[in-house]
């Protein structure tokens, strides 16, 4: 029993039921990890199960291998026990047993960038709009059947537009490359073990027999397809065990099904139900603070956590005038409460979008606090954001060869990394940058026809921009290059989370330019320039050093701090307005404030603004439905206004029109619609400025000075400059000015 010591009664009942299915609900910071350790070396050691027989799967490499790390120091190392994660499970079976799926068992495993070459070739091969059928986009949506379970023939007979019936054709021909390649992708190796066991009772009698005893960490996380194969390896013996917790399933997103856990007591009846809910993390005030949001739920486990520590703080709620004051009172109350007995590392921000995270990063550098922020870039370090600066590097200066290096391909216009190393070798020999290399006609002929349409497009969008930028405000600049370099189109063709991501932070981006130009109507793009790289490059930290967490609250599952701040708790951002949409979408976005309440062990702020420039566009805001839901008594007397009245009105009566003309109340990716309308707008106003240019018309070129309109044929001027004599120009390319 000595196996068995420190846990505390539930955790001890939950240790020693290993017959039959069980169900153990485990609440946040409860102890699950040494319960789960602790139960399978009391079934070896004090049962008799042999190791053999213990199948333990959880979702990542680093849970799976501190999991076996703890069990082998109860038990010993050498056990031939399957500690591991769904992937590598189902690939050790495959590779005994791939051959009675018509592959070889030394199949390979094709990775993203794989399956991205494969499926772009069967968008080529039926000769579809890459741009419309995205190799990404495509690629999401056979995942999605591949998780249900659903093979193309399936997904063709369900098939109802045109759009999905061309991505079943384009699903065809990628599964018969996969399989004439003897290779799967990752969702294959679940899917189809799955596959394997339903149609080979021969292979799923052995399987049951070997793992007569299952554990399954983290079950609210599981999707579909994993849940059919727990369900079919454990139907037998019945001696199956699920860790979780409903009340900290945030994945839906990607697939994960709250039903899984719910329903676990339907799909085995008899099922004994343990619920640990001794919390030995957080203070009192903090539990009553994530209870009293979750109780509102419906789809959910009944369980409440307690715990013996002291009540300890109450919560603080400020509600500040907008979103760079809230960022300031964070890093305030930060300096305020770190002492000789706290580290920097001691305090985390969590937020609800990774855009959120700029005027914290801003706000912290500035007051000279350390910080490092968790999976994700630091705003400026973001690809997306170093793209648009390179492309705005361009424009101020067009000989910048790094910046047009970074983004010659991005998006995509067929230029790789072999062609570029020719461009840049021609250009060294021809003492020019890139820039005035590729306006060289003959030059770009000797691209093949895609590249060099692409390239023709890029060069005459930065020459326009550079001779246009001192007479355009930043954020108009900025926008014609989102737009006119197609870099917004890939993304939105792209449609996966992480390109909206991507989104989100290009509309943050544009909302430092608002507050430049707040500040200084005139700025230029020059001097915006400057601010941003002064920012940039202050500080790059290591991850190891004492410093700050900014993170997303999705991000944040797992991890445990003594000081933690929530900003941004305002409806329409946290929850968002997606999620307002439906019972589903709002039970989602409470367990994640369920999740972020319960990181904290000592200390919880909240926060909100009552003006929030986000994406480009400020709002009143109205404070987070949330905010309400927790015990009026558990707030701090300093807090602002924290009576359900004051909570109910938040600000959120009055209502401001956005900054852009085009936005559309209470939608963040309607700053799209501005940008692209602004850019139509301009190049319009710009067409309509040409359209005046007659013949006797003094105009000013960037690089051959003043000139005057001889003749016009069509759309070419001929035109007499005094530098450089007569040339002749495309009017709808050539960067002419009217004097």
């Amino acid at each position: 029993m000595k196996y068995l010591e420190n846990l505390n009664d539930k955790q001890r009942e939950a240790a020693m039921h290993t017959e039959g299915p069980l169900l153990i609900l485990a609440g946040a910071g409860s102890g699950k990890t040494s319960t789960m350790t602790r139960r399978i070396a009391y079934m070896i050691m004090e049962k008799g199960v042999s190791p053999y027989e213990i199948l333990a799967v959880t979702f990542t490499n680093k849970a799976a291998r501190e999991m076996r790390e703890r069990v082998e120091a109860l038990v010993g190392e050498g056990l031939n026990m399957w500690i591991t994660t769904f992937h590598s499970a189902c690939l050790r079976i495959l590779r005994m047993h791939a051959d009675e799926l018509g592959y070889s068992r030394d199949f390979t495993i094709y990775d993203p960038v794989d399956q991205r070459s494969v499926i772009k070739s069967c968008i080529k091969a039926e000769n579809v709009d890459d741009k419309t059928f995205a190799p990404n986009y495509v690629l999401s949506i056979i995942s999605d059947a591949k998780e249900k379970g659903k093979d193309s023939a399936q997904y063709a007979s369900e098939a109802g537009g045109y759009k999905e019936q061309v991505i079943a054709r384009l699903y065809k021909g990628y599964e018969a490359t996969l399989k004439k390649n003897n290779a799967m992708d990752f969702d294959d190796l679940i899917w189809r073990t799955v596959l394997l066991l339903e149609q080979f009772p021969a292979v799923l009698e052995k399987y049951r027999n070997k793992f007569r005893y299952i554990m399954v960490d983290e079950y609210q996380d599981t999707n579909y397809m994993q849940y059919r194969l727990v369900k079919l390896l454990a139907q037998q013996h019945q001696n199956i065990c699920v860790v979780g917790d409903d009340d900290q399933c945030i994945y839906q997103w990607r697939g994960a099904d709250i039903k899984n856990i719910l329903s676990f007591e339907k799909d085995f009846p008899g099922t004994k139900v343990v619920k640990l809910e001794q919390n030995y993390r957080s203070a009192g005030n903090i539990l009553k603070a994530a209870h009293s949001v979750i109780k509102r739920n419906k789809g959910r486990k009944e369980k409440k956590l307690w715990t013996e520590f002291d009540d300890g703080h109450k919560i603080m709620y400020k509600r500040l005038d907008n979103e760079k004051s809230e960022a300031s009172y964070v890093a305030q109350e930060i300096d305020r409460l770190k002492t000789k007995n706290r580290l920097y590392s001691d305090f985390a921000v969590l937020y609800r979008t990774n855009a959120q995270s700029r005027n914290f990063e801003e706000a912290f550098m500035a007051a000279g606090i350390p910080y490092r922020v968790l999976g994700g870039a630091k705003f400026y370090d973001r690809k997306e954001i170093k793209d648009m600066m390179a492309y705005m590097r361009l424009v101020l200066n067009p000989s910048d060869d790094l910046a047009f290096a970074r983004i010659i391909n991005e998006p995509k216009r067929s230029i790789g990394d072999k062609t570029l190393a020719k461009l840049q070798m021609l250009a060294e020999q021809y003492d020019a940058s890139l820039f005035e290399l590729l306006t060289d006609d003959e030059i770009v002929d000797g691209l093949s026809a895609k590249a060099a349409k692409g390239i023709r497009s890029l060069i005459s969008l930065l020459a326009e921009c550079h001779s246009q930028h001192d007479e355009m405000k930043v954020s108009d600049v900025y926008d014609r290059l989102l737009v006119e370099s197609g870099y917004l189109a890939a993304l939105e063709a792209a449609n996966t989370v992480e390109a909206e991501g991507r989104i989100e932070n290009l509309l943050e981006f544009k909302s430092v330019m608002y507050d430049s130009e707040e500040e200084n109507p005139q700025i230029t793009l020059a001097e915006f320039m400057e601010q941003v790289a002064l920012v940039a490059d202050v500080d790059n930290h290591h991850e190891d050093e004492n410093a700050v967490v900014l993170m997303t609250l999705h991000s944040a599952k797992g991890l445990e701090f003594p000081v933690v701040f929530m900003p941004g708790m305002e409806d329409g951002l946290f929850p968002g307005y997606r999620a307002m949409d439906s019972l589903a979408g709002i039970e989602e976005e409470r367990r994640l404030c369920y999740v972020g309440i319960t990181r904290a062990k000592e200390r919880l702020f909240l926060s909100s603004a009552v003006t929030r420039t986000l994406y480009g566009r400020t709002d009143f805001t109205r404070a987070s439905q949330f905010l309400k839901e927790i015990d009026l008594d558990l707030f701090d007397a300093e807090s602002d206004g924290a009576t359900k009245n004051s909570f109910q009105e938040g600000g959120g009566n009055i209502e401001v029109q956005p900054r852009p003309k085009y936005g559309l109340k209470n939608k963040p990716f309607d700053q799209l619609k501005y940008i692209k309308q602004n850019t139509a707008d301009l190049r319009t106003a710009e067409s309509s400025s040409k359209a005046s240019l007659t013949e006797g018309t003094k105009v000013k070129h960037p690089k051959f000075g003043e000139g005057l309109i001889i003749s016009i044929n069509k759309n070419t001027a001929t035109i007499a400059f005094d530098s450089v004599g007569i040339k002749k120009l495309a009017l709808d390319i050539a960067p002419l000015t009217k004097i």
